[in-house]
């Protein structure tokens, strides 16, 4: 069992889940120098699953990252850390056939076996640790951690407790199902699966003589290609429904791209919290289309099939929502259809589902139960957090120096941007930077061509041409 921190002696850090937001985090804070500057900072990760694993329902045999490799867990904010992408190929010897094949965006397989060589070489990350409960001790001005230590079967193994100054709170993602199609997934004989589980139910939905993806972001596109290539020609049998009311590009523009710069999330945090409630729904291309090379292969694939007459035996439908879903028979499944702009509605009978319907923020409300009293929230009852990514507490524990930040949780407050691999390594550095005081990470000022929203002045001033002035309202 790995050894439980003492009493007398409390982390700095210690990081809840190990996803690539918080192994970002600890590749960062590895050997960096406390505030002191006479020992180096005391960190310590906890996730309940055994190793690390990316998606792993998902790294389908030529999928991509939408991302440069740059955006790896550091290179954005120190190009020349231990931890670089470049350093795992190096270790690989690898460096010179990736320097030949000229990709910039990266295999996910390979993005997956990157991030473990780091998990696997980094000093104080513990997996199959369950953190059960987290406490403020205010006799210690500290917060405490409970966790259970689980064996490879999946069985508590042991109690133990530390304690720390700060929190980062990294529980990512759960995938999202829909209400009407709750209880076939999770009826264990009924082929309905979410696509994070793809992988792993694959050979069993290909055995289906009818499919139907369910769901028009990139996972969804991933998904559908590799059936379709799977299946023989003319008999694809397959039926791709979205709700969005386009199978469209993912916002890809060189601008487009800017809105995933510190710029922006700094000019969506300072908005009003019920203007970026309405913002970000209105920005799905930015995050939920479907990259292009993946659009261009699936229209070659389904041309392909056209070359000796007759078209495909496939179905794409956008602009479609399932309103109920139910079993025929034993082995039949019916989904209920409405097509949203036509006003119409249909059936649909299929053998096997993957919805592809994305993931949703895992809820904080359970892990933070015990720091309820202390938790400022918003309108909606969501967590306050600040342009640092901590959250707002009760000045009783942020009179002490304690915090508690959030990685990949804020995008109520911090934007599109909060998922995005690309900004993983300047928040992590932002983090450690407000967390020791000492700016081992100088960060840019600017990181965007464009400027977002108008700078107003209380004071008029002389101006050159080309240069917005606020506007000046006269009765």
């Amino acid at each position: 069992m790995t050894a439980t921190a003492q009493p007398e002696a409390p982390h700095d850090l210690v990081g809840i889940g190990i996803g690539p937001a918080n192994l970002s985090l600890a590749a960062l804070a590895h050997g960096l120098p406390h505030a002191n500057g006479t020992q180096p900072l005391s960190t310590a990760f906890y996730d309940q699953r055994r190793d690390f694993r990316w998606h792993p329902g998902l790294l389908i045999d030529g999928a991509t990252l939408q991302v440069p490799f740059l955006a790896d867990l550091v290179t954005l904010a120190d190009p020349a850390s231990p931890w670089s992408f470049l350093r795992w190929l190096r270790h690989k010897e690898r460096l010179f056939p990736f320097y030949f094949a000229e990709k910039f965006h990266i295999q996910r397989a390979e993005y997956d076996a990157y991030c473990r060589w780091v998990a696997e070489s980094l000093p104080g990350l513990h997996f199959g640790h369950h953190v059960d409960a987290v406490r403020w001790n205010p006799e210690r001005a500290l917060f405490e951690v409970d966790f259970t230590q689980i064996d490879p079967d999946g069985e508590a193994e042991a109690l133990g407790r530390t304690y720390t100054r700060n929190l980062a709170l990294g529980i990512g993602t759960t995938p999202h199902i829909p209400e009407p199609l709750k209880p076939l997934a999770d009826a264990p004989t009924v082929p309905v699966i979410h696509s994070a589980t793809y992988l792993d139910h694959r050979t069993r939905i290909l055995g289906a003589d009818h499919i139907t993806v369910i769901g028009s972001g990139q996972s969804g596109a991933e998904v559908f290609l590799d059936l379709l290539r799977a299946r023989p020609a003319g008999r694809e049998r397959l039926t791709w429904l979205a709700r969005t009311p386009a199978f469209a590009p993912m916002e890809y523009s060189k601008l487009g791209l800017e809105h995933f710069t510190p710029d922006y999330t700094r000019y969506f945090h300072a908005l009003p919290e019920h203007v970026r409630d309405h913002l970000v729904p209105a920005q799905w291309q930015l995050h939920k289309g479907i990259d292009t090379d993946t659009i261009a292969a699936i229209h070659e694939e389904l041309y392909r099939r056209t070359l000796h007459g007759g078209w495909p035996d496939v179905v794409l439908t956008p602009g479609v929502t399932v309103r109920t879903a139910g079993r025929i028979a034993t082995t039949k499944i019916e989904l209920h259809l409405e097509h949203v702009q036509q006003g119409t509605r249909s059936r649909l009978t299929t053998d096997a589902v993957v919805l592809a319907t994305g993931h949703r923020e895992r809820p904080l409300t359970g892990l933070l139960a015990g720091l309820d009293p202390y938790l400022r929230k918003d309108a909606t009852g969501r967590p306050r957090i600040d342009a640092d990514y901590r959250m707002l507490l009760d000045r009783t524990i942020t009179a002490t120096g304690c915090h508690i930040y959030v990685q990949n949780g804020e995008r109520h407050t911090h934007g599109v941007g909060a998922p995005d691999l690309g900004l993983a390594a300047w928040r992590s550095a932002r983090i450690l930077n407000t967390l020791t005081g000492t700016n081992p990470y100088p960060l840019p000022e600017r990181t965007a061509f464009t400027t977002f929203g108008l700078e107003t002045r209380e004071q008029p001033r002389p101006h050159t041409a080309g240069e917005l002035l606020p506007l000046v309202e006269h009765p």
